[in-house]
């Protein structure tokens, strides 16, 4: 399976990235992907940018070096009832948000307390997706928060870096995994890269989803024609 699109992907704005807007799109075209979705951290982060970064993101073209740019950020899950550090104002703005748990943001506690966060993070309107909940620092019940992730349409990441750097993230994945394809939630595959050359790189993910025979049309980023048609959905008016 080839991926048309990476959702996830930081720049220099988050300081423990090492790589431009620019770079990433050159390596991206490079490697034949279509889109990106341009998604640093938001304020809460120790080295997150200014919030001007992501308001002055008008700025940026449509498209660069060929490959289309949405304008999006990762926000941090901040709370035990899915609050996010991102304010309304800003969260509109955006085209596409990742939220994501964090432990500089989030105190790690149980699994019942994160899956209450999940369940009413869920319930969030402007979040597109679920990022890398995987990790064993931040448990919750699967089945439960798959279920609620399928009923507000958000997408479920498996996420390239957290397999391979976060202990427990690929038995994790997999149980995901499976969870998704019984119940039929769409995911997307990233690489959340934080240097220009990994962008659109995921290995071990795609095998996985071939070892289980996930099903291709629930994997979003398989075909950027389905990212843009969740996106025109949401924001009718946007030019991509």
């Amino acid at each position: 399976m080839y991926l048309q699109g990476d959702m996830h992907t930081h720049t220099i704005a988050s300081t423990h990235a090492y790589s431009t807007i620019l770079e990433n799109c050159t390596w991206a075209e490079k490697y034949g992907l279509k889109g990106i979705a341009m998604t640093d951290h938001a304020m809460t982060m120790p080295d997150s940018p200014h919030v001007w970064h992501f308001e002055n993101m008008k700025c940026l073209p449509r498209k660069i070096s060929g490959v289309t740019v949405l304008k999006g950020i990762e926000t941090n899950i901040v709370g035990d009832d899915g609050e996010i550090d991102v304010d309304i104002r800003l969260l509109k703005s955006m085209e596409w948000v990742v939220a994501s748990m964090h432990k500089y943001c989030y105190e790690p506690s149980n699994a019942q307390t994160h899956t209450k966060s999940y369940l009413k993070l869920a319930q969030n309107p402007y979040v597109d997706v679920i990022g890398h909940c995987t990790t064993a620092t931040f448990p919750f019940d699967f089945e439960k928060g798959i279920k609620a992730f399928k009923e507000y349409e958000k997408l479920v990441e498996i996420n390239e870096s957290s397999i391979m750097n976060k202990k427990g993230s690929r038995e994790n994945s997999i149980e995901v995994l499976k969870l998704c394809k019984k119940y039929e939630v769409p995911v997307v595959i990233d690489s959340d890269c934080h240097y220009c050359e990994l962008i659109g790189k995921a290995p071990i993910a795609l095998e996985m989803v071939n070892e289980l025979d996930f099903p291709e049309k629930l994997i979003m980023n398989s075909d950027w024609d389905k990212i843009r048609e969740y996106v025109l959905k949401k924001k009718p008016d946007l030019d991509i």
